[in-house]
């Protein structure tokens, strides 16, 4: 069994590896991208809401971060 902290790590690289694929994009770009917006760690703690969702309602929010620098 996994403690809190590797679960929330585990579901941010497949929540990364996931929306890279979703945008057609190599995950070292998304990932560039996050960092560049300053939203990576702000995805990392968004573990509670977005593994409850279904993936397509994080990559929204996401992308709306990426647009606006806030949640939607």
């Amino acid at each position: 069994m996994l403690n809190p902290i590797e679960e929330e790590m585990w579901f941010f690289i497949y929540l990364l590896e996931h929306y890279a694929a979703y945008k057609n994009l190599p995950t070292g770009d998304v990932l560039k991208q996050w960092d560049e917006r300053g939203i990576t760690q702000e995805i990392y703690d968004g573990y509670w809401g977005y593994h409850t969702e279904r993936i397509e309602n994080a990559y929204e929010d996401i992308d709306n971060l990426i647009a606006t620098g806030k949640h939607c």
